[in-house]
């Protein structure tokens, strides 16, 4: 099966992702923490070349101020990946470990990372099990209900220790192409032959509903000399970012709202005028305000500036 499932990887398999065709290994660990929480083609088409273009090297990274690095990141979405990549960064530039333990001592790196960077950018002959490839073990060997610890241990059982690299890339895309949460597309899979769960396929896709919380947020808007008031965030959502300062809502100042989405939360977000703040602001230049380290929610906003 191994064999049977080189051979469609070799045919189908996604060769043209950019992080499949370098040897840098900054590359690919970028790649892996961007992907994390994020689709292929917004990564591939926006966010990896860019990034890359602005800090080619982990030195360059490391060399960057932690503002440069959160405005490239800015629109990605779960900033503590971008804080976390510029921490471990100037941990240890110039170059990164090559074994999982000392990866796993990195910010920001756990089992999944760790051992994708070794695979993907070492060749090294480790089991990768992220959700996808977890979703065709399971189904594969028919493992109900089972701990994460068990389904790592089938990875590595099922490992192709001759091609490793291909054997993971190969069960990361045919969980992504064909072994599908719903609808799978059994009659193309290079393993059915053997899979022991196809005929149940909707037994190993259970998961809890995510419950998403609902947030009314109140933010002043004021502009002056074309320039915008911003304040430093200390808080979870946007720590480290520049958003627009809180404000009491007064109707009589009411600019307009809009919907807005973050991990689990669903924010209304209200808009009003003000001149006065409750907290410590720093102009920026509406010109610069790209490349300043805002979020999308602000990048919302604008329209009413």
């Amino acid at each position: 099966m191994q064999k049977e499932l080189l051979k469609w990887y070799e045919k189908y398999g996604r060769h043209s992702l950019p992080w499949r065709n370098t040897k840098d290994l900054y590359h690919v660990y970028l790649s892996e923490i961007m992907l994390q929480q994020t689709q292929v083609s917004r990564v591939m088409e926006e966010y990896y070349p860019q990034f890359l273009a602005k800090f080619p090297t982990l030195t360059a990274l490391a060399n960057a101020s932690q503002d440069e690095v959160l405005a490239a990141w800015s629109g990605l979405g779960y900033y503590s990946r971008a804080r976390n990549l510029h921490k471990a960064a100037q941990t240890i530039a110039p170059s990164l470990p090559r074994t999982e333990k000392e990866l796993l001592k990195l910010a920001g790196i756990g089992r999944y990372t760790a051992s994708a960077i070794c695979s993907f950018g070492l060749s090294q002959a480790v089991p990768v099990v992220d959700t996808n490839i977890a979703r065709v073990l399971k189904r594969y060997f028919a493992l109900v209900s089972v701990k994460d610890s068990l389904v790592w241990e089938y990875a590595e059982k099922f490992l192709n220790t001759n091609e490793p690299r291909a054997h993971n890339l190969a069960l990361m895309d045919l969980g992504s192409m064909l072994c599908l949460p719903k609808n799978p597309k059994c009659d193309a899979c290079p393993l059915q032959r053997k899979c022991q769960g196809q005929t149940e396929a909707e037994l190993y896709t259970q998961k809890k509903k995510t419950q998403y919380e609902s947030l009314e947020l109140f933010f002043g808007v004021c502009v002056q000399n074309d320039k915008i008031a911003l304040h430093y965030s200390t808080e979870k959502m946007y720590r480290d970012m520049l958003v627009l300062p809180r404000v009491e809502p007064l109707e009589d100042n009411f600019i307009g709202n809009f919907k807005h989405s973050y991990t689990k939360y669903r924010i209304n977000v209200k808009l009003y005028r003000v001149e006065e703040f409750l907290e410590e602001i720093v102009w920026i230049d509406l010109k610069h305000l790209e490349e300043a380290p805002i979020s999308s929610l602000i990048k919302k906003a604008q329209k009413y500036f």
